[in-house]
């Protein structure tokens, strides 16, 4: 059987994890695969309950983390190596960049057959400062060199990568996007949105508007706080907004809230009565239950690869008002899913008020997400397709697929 070592950068609520679960669970039995990735931080959601509930068995690289260090990535490139050396695989498949970093060089030092890495989104805008942008370009050109296949989650994200950032050759690239079960979010969902809104004591009357993610600063919160104070001066319409997440910079939204006269409710265990204009949630798992529950979904990221919470939301019917960076726009439909805005809280917060102001608007960008998102996001179609690349580079390694890799 063809072995498939899948590296993760670390097992935290997202994208990746999901992309990462369901290629392990269901590319068996054409291929064994090992899924490894590295440890979290601690403000991240950890995602392992993804992984256990499809009956995967992951292998944590305890010395990757998501900070740059000598010591500690030189002790994780060798725990790479150790499993590269005991697994045998025929591909390494590496997904997000420090577990693209390590786990490329370990598998080009020890000469597995085909190395592929998944951009999930990319480092080189809105992480960094110019200098460190310009090395991990140099870096990423370097290990895009050696590789057998780059994927792209979006034609967006496959431009970027050939043109604007030059990291490799267009024929290396190969378009695959993520794929989901969405079907939670279609079953039960009067129901859940009951229990959503009675727990979190939304009225019947009330707008609730979520923004889902890290609190870090690519995903630009600060903008939606702005966004919805302004939206709160210009409506009469009775607004809640929850921002369902944690990371580094909750204290600074809380106090950046506390200085916009906003007020707020930090959710534990128990959610008293409130008129609270913004709820910070922290992380929830049942996302189908979040969607259920709110009218509008919204993101104000800087910087985006295939954001998940949009292709929820979608499958949910839910309208969504969001920027247009990275791979979005090939996510959503504009004016018919979303409302597009420019990457300011002027334009935000009037691309709110548009939408909550007109419920023919609502009902029309509630109609068409599901039809949109239900086989473009499927886990069956990237599977196949996923299981289609990896035979093409098999073929073009020209190796025998029943002689043991020897590393």
């Amino acid at each position: 059987m063809l072995r498939v070592l899948r590296i993760l950068n670390r097992f935290n609520l997202g994208g990746p994890t999901y992309n990462a679960a369901y290629l392990t669970r269901y590319m068996y039995p054409d291929f064994e695969t090992l899924l490894a990735g590295g440890a979290n931080d601690r403000f991240e959601k950890n995602s392992e309950y993804i992984i256990n509930q499809l009956g995967i068995k992951a292998h944590t690289i305890s010395c990757m983390h998501r900070e740059i260090s000598i010591f500690k990535d030189y002790k994780a490139l060798q725990q790479i190596k150790n499993i590269i050396r005991d697994f045998r695989p025929h591909i390494v498949h590496t997904h997000a960049s420090k577990a693209g970093a390590l786990g490329r060089q370990a598998a080009i030092h020890l000469r597995v057959p085909v190395i592929v890495h998944t951009f999930h989104g990319h480092v080189f805008d809105s992480y960094f400062n110019n200098m460190k942008a310009e090395l991990y370009k140099t870096i990423e050109r370097r290990l895009a060199s050696k590789s057998s296949g780059i994927i792209a989650i979006s034609e967006n994200q496959k431009y970027d990568l050939e043109k604007k950032y030059k990291i490799c050759e267009s024929q290396k690239i190969k378009v695959i996007p993520l794929g989901f079960d969405l079907s939670r979010f279609r079953e039960n969902m009067e129901m859940k949105r009951f229990e959503f809104r009675n727990k979190y004591r939304i009225k019947h009357d009330e707008i609730a508007i979520g923004i889902i993610g890290r609190l870090v600063p690519v995903k630009n919160h600060e903008m939606f706080l702005v966004s919805i104070k302004q939206l709160l001066d210009k409506t009469s319409k009775k607004i809640k907004a929850f921002i369902i997440g944690d990371g580094e910079l909750r204290r600074f939204l809380q106090r950046k809230t506390s200085q916009l006269n906003m007020d707020q409710i930090s959710v534990n265990s128990y959610i008293p009565p409130n008129d609270a204009h913004i709820t910070f949630t922290s992380w929830i798992t049942e996302m189908d239950k979040v969607n259920a529950g709110m009218d509008v979904i919204a993101l104000t990221s800087l910087n985006e690869g295939t954001p998940v919470s949009l292709i929820e939301a979608q499958a949910a019917n839910k309208p969504i008002v969001t920027t247009a960076v990275g791979g979005i726009e090939n996510v959503i439909l504009p004016n018919k899913t979303a409302l597009i805005s420019q990457n300011n809280p002027d334009d935000f917060s009037e691309k709110l008020l548009q939408l909550i102001e007109n419920e023919e608007l609502m009902e029309n960008l509630s109609k068409e997400g599901w039809n949109h998102v239900r086989d473009k996001y499927h886990y069956k179609r990237l599977i196949k397709e996923m299981s289609n690349y990896y035979y093409e580079l098999l073929d073009k390694s020209k190796i025998s697929y029943n002689v043991p890799v020897a590393v």
